[in-house]
């Protein structure tokens, strides 16, 4: 149900004002076309008006395209907050902490991949490992878990898995300040030293996919970012800090339970919004904790493009750089993250979180790689494994929302009804019959990741575009795919 109160600002702008709920410290903006809004569940608007309500807050609170109902914060939603007079929350960043995107090159085409396609698929599954509890091949001790903690894709090219230039194309070079091991728990070190280099379950995927000359948008663009072959054969994954991250959030909510009321007074609406004051202690110790975790995330993903790389030159029989295997980009969801942005018109660091949204830095913005200057920072959105996902880039007008956008094409059915409604056996034959071979660890989780529970992806990205807070550059289609 849509709240009567909902304003429309424009075809894409939605707004609660502040009027609408009492505490509400600025108002919250959805972008989102009509369709899009008349289908959003209730849960969002009662979500993004709760973390509108939260200290520090700067400008509004903002749902993204893709936004539904999450923790805490809906997934999707956006808020920037004072780091001197706000605060952090849990909810605002997810349990996944660093659930993020990586889009690789290669210079192979689709009628060269078609005749090997179920041998990379099987190999693929084989050497990155999938489903819930699965571990990796890299042995590490805890100390040495510590160490990636802090280093994140620098200990992974120290270690021989990863080429200099992944760093340079991965946000932050794969590696954000401030982490200390010294604030996480025994118990997420437990969960996390022999996950490194794994997939994970839910909709954690390894996608191979085709740029078809037909999904190019933009071919000036598109060559830029390296499409620049007809049918030219690309892989795309999502993972983040498996176990690990999900202990850090764990530890640190309970932490900010005890002492929100009782030692800082303060209060909200929705207990998944536990909170601290940023500059506090409690604050500054999970910031830290959970920038460990978004480390650990990145050396993760860099270790199965690793294992991708190894198995792509197995199939072929040549090296991964004669396969042109470049990265496009890696870009993190489900980060707090400090960045200066112009508040009223001067710069200002504010404290962003980004739940189920991702960085779109326009051109010319300080971080971007050298390459990337002119054209604005790769945006990896991933839809469901039966419809395709997309490649954009962020614009100068993602100013308005702290330059974040939509990270995926957002669930519209839960887990539990998908499996009631989808048997995975028979999708796995469909899809196959429709030209997508798909290994799963279990049916029941190939189930929960339908195309049917989601968004229609092309309608998320198009309301995104139109919103001015990405652009459209190749739409991408899958062939092949890994889930756990």
């Amino acid at each position: 149900m849509v709240p009567a109160q909902l304003k429309k600002v424009s075809d894409t702008v939605w707004e609660l004002p502040r009027s609408y709920k009492t505490g509400m410290l600025v108002p919250a903006r959805i972008f989102a076309t009509q369709k899009l809004i008349d289908a959003m569940d209730a849960g969002v608007f009662e979500q993004i008006s709760n973390v509108a309500c939260l200290p520090g807050i700067i400008r509004y609170a903002f749902c993204m395209p893709d936004g539904h109902w999450g923790y805490g914060f809906p997934i999707g939603g956006v808020a920037a907050m004072d780091p001197q007079t706000g605060v952090i929350s849990p909810g605002g960043i997810g349990f996944d902490i660093n659930c993020g995107m990586r889009l690789v090159l290669t210079n192979l085409t689709y009628d060269e991949v078609k005749p090997r396609l179920h041998e990379l698929v099987d190999r693929l599954f084989y050497k990155v490992p999938c489903g819930v509890g699965s571990t990796g091949s890299i042995k590490l001790s805890r100390n040495d878990f510590r160490t990636v903690l802090k280093e994140g894709s620098r200990w992974a090219l120290k270690s021989g898995y990863a080429w200099p230039e992944d760093l340079d194309l991965t946000e932050e070079g794969g590696c954000f300040q401030g982490a200390n091991p010294e604030k996480v728990s025994e118990r997420a070190i437990d969960r996390g030293f022999d996950q490194v280099g794994t997939l994970g379950s839910g909709n954690h995927y390894c996608e191979i996919q085709v740029a078809k000359p037909e999904n190019i948008f933009d071919q000036g663009l598109a060559e830029r970012l390296g499409f620049t072959i007809p049918n030219q054969v690309a892989i795309m994954f999502h993972c983040g800090s498996r176990g690990f991250g999900h202990q850090v959030a764990t530890d640190y909510l309970q932490v900010f339970l005890k002492v929100m009321g009782t030692k800082y007074g303060l209060q909200v609406n929705d207990r998944e919004l536990a909170c601290a004051p940023f500059q506090s202690p409690e604050g500054q110790d999970y910031f830290a904790a959970m920038t460990c975790a978004i480390n650990m995330a990145f050396a993760n993903r860099q270790v199965i493009l690793h294992r991708v790389r190894e198995v792509f030159s197995d199939v072929f029989n040549r090296d991964p750089l004669d396969l042109g295997m470049h990265m496009v980009y890696d870009v993190a969801h489900n980060t707090a993250k400090l960045e200066k942005h112009l508040v009223d018109g001067k710069e200002k660091e504010v404290l962003i979180h980004r739940k189920g949204a991702t960085r779109a830095f326009g051109p010319g913005l300080a971080g971007l790689p050298a390459r990337y200057g002119e054209t604005g920072q790769p945006v990896i959105i991933g839809g469901s494994m039966e419809t395709g996902s997309y490649l954009l880039v962020g614009l100068k007008s993602g100013a308005e929302a702290f330059y974040s956008t939509a990270h995926g094409s957002g669930r519209t059915m839960s887990r539990h009804k998908a499996k009631k409604m989808v048997r995975g056996e028979k999708l796995q034959r469909e899809m196959e019959m429709r030209g997508i071979y798909v290994k799963t660890a279990t049916w029941g989780g190939l189930a929960e990741e339908a195309g049917a529970a989601y968004k229609n992806i092309d309608e998320v990205v198009e309301a995104t575009e139109l919103a001015g807070l990405s652009k459209r550059v190749v739409r991408l289609t899958p062939i092949g795919n890994i889930k756990g």
